[in-house]
């Protein structure tokens, strides 16, 4: 099974990511897909390949705008 990180925020050379425990995790930005941002989902398979969940990224995203839109009455 996958391993599930979400990237938190880039420090320099490295991409701060945060698991379900929230455990950090820095990995090189050299070693993320190249399309990687703040907030994206990565996969870690078992052989350690990086890939961005892309569906679960923007059901994310949509989870956190819709936050924002009911506690700023937008």
């Amino acid at each position: 099974m996958a391993k599930r990180l979400v990237i938190d925020r880039f420090e320099g050379k490295y991409a701060i990511c945060e698991d379900s425990e929230q455990k950090y995790f820095a990995i090189e930005t050299t070693e993320l897909p190249a399309d990687a941002s703040e907030g994206c989902v990565l996969l870690i398979s078992e052989e350690g390949e990086l890939r961005l969940d892309t569906e679960e990224t923007e059901r994310r995203r949509k989870e956190m705008a819709e936050k924002q839109r009911r506690a700023f009455g937008g």
